[in-house]
């Protein structure tokens, strides 16, 4: 009886254990090489398919909260790194997290949208409905009212054309002044009722971060289904695929091309997070070329900069040490990005 407790112990100490390991959350997340889709298979536009070889893809990076195991495994892995919860989730829970990836994600596939079919000189139409509440600051008197996601239309019965015009009203108010937000939920309108807080240095404000609200209305009919993918990452090659399709022209050569980055209205690329990891996400996937958005790596922006390096910078050394046949190609503007696919 003995020799057979002895035996039970032992296994369930071992159970126990890999239990510990594998499900104990821990308070740390961690990235890595995500996925990469095909976009002929996300975007969808009336008359005009994607037949052409090669692909655009979609690159996301991987977001998992560390268990014991995995942190370990994190730890001795180039690919992947350790982040602090806060700088992930920016202290929301997953439910508000996700939820504000999804509207960045709708704006980066709209922003996407509004400018591949203005450089192909289609018919769109933009408009704007208010802002987004992507966050609240602990010390928002609205903190009890507003949610994320919420879409803010009018301020006192005031409405705006952007989010500046939203800007500028609050700053010319005074603190402890009360306001009346009217918002958006879930397709109902309400009002939310509460003096102007002090969010910083003699400035009275709402004490919420914010994004646009826009629905951009295009002549040719087109659907983009990004699936579980969120965040504003996408939008160049998100305009890329949809350029190609409305103008016919053969960008890709027959080669399947990665790529990140956030593009505005204008046409401009934007930096975005962990390009390392999509690099390594490109390779995998066969790319190759890869995309990567370009500043000019001045002191001030290299203090900031994840690495210390620029999006490009950072993209060129990760191809340099694991993906030596892939080019990887700097690009500021949407036009840019056109211009140098033709010439590959």
């Amino acid at each position: 009886m003995k020799k057979w407790l002895k035996k039970y112990l032992i296994w369930f100490a071992i159970l126990l254990f890999v239990a510990v390991g594998f499900l104990w959350p821990l308070p740390k997340y961690i990235e890595g090489p995500g996925d990469a889709a095909n976009l002929s298979k996300i975007v969808n536009i009336q008359n005009h398919p994607d037949k052409r070889p090669g692909q655009f893809m979609l690159m996301s990076v991987s977001i998992s909260q560390a268990r014991p195991f995995t942190y370990l495994y994190a730890k001795l892995s180039p690919y992947y790194s350790i982040e602090p919860e806060e700088d992930v989730t920016g202290g929301q829970d997953m439910k508000e997290y996700s939820k504000v990836q999804q509207i960045y994600m709708d704006g980066s596939i709209n922003s996407a949208i509004y400018t591949a079919y203005r450089q192909a000189h289609k018919a769109v139409k933009i408009k704007y409905h208010g802002i987004y509440v992507m966050s609240l600051m602990k010390n928002s008197n609205f903190k009890n009212q507003l949610a994320v996601g919420d879409v803010v239309i009018a301020l006192n019965g005031h409405r705006f054309k952007s989010s500046i015009g939203f800007i500028k009203y609050v700053r010319q108010q005074k603190y402890g002044q009360k306001l009346t937000v009217t918002y958006k939920r879930h397709g109902k309108l309400h009002q939310a009722v509460a003096p102007l807080g002090m969010i910083a240095k003699h400035r009275a404000g709402i004490g919420i971060t914010l994004t646009d609200d826009v629905q951009v209305e295009p002549k040719i009919p087109i659907k983009v289904h990004p699936g579980q993918v969120g965040g504003p990452s996408g939008g160049l090659m998100f305009a890329l695929q949809i350029y190609s399709q409305l103008t016919n022209k053969d960008l890709r050569h027959g080669q399947k091309v990665a790529g990140t980055g956030t593009v505005d209205g204008l046409g401009n690329v934007g930096e975005i997070g962990g390009i390392d990891k999509k690099v390594i996400t490109a390779k995998k996937h066969g790319a190759k070329i890869f995309l990567a958005p370009y500043v000019k790596p001045t002191k001030t922006i290299l203090k900031y900069e994840e690495d210390h390096q620029t999006n490009y910078q950072l993209a060129k050394a990760t191809a340099k040490k694991y993906a030596p046949s892939m080019k990887v190609i700097p690009v500021k503007t949407f036009n840019q990005a056109v211009s140098v696919l033709g010439k590959n």
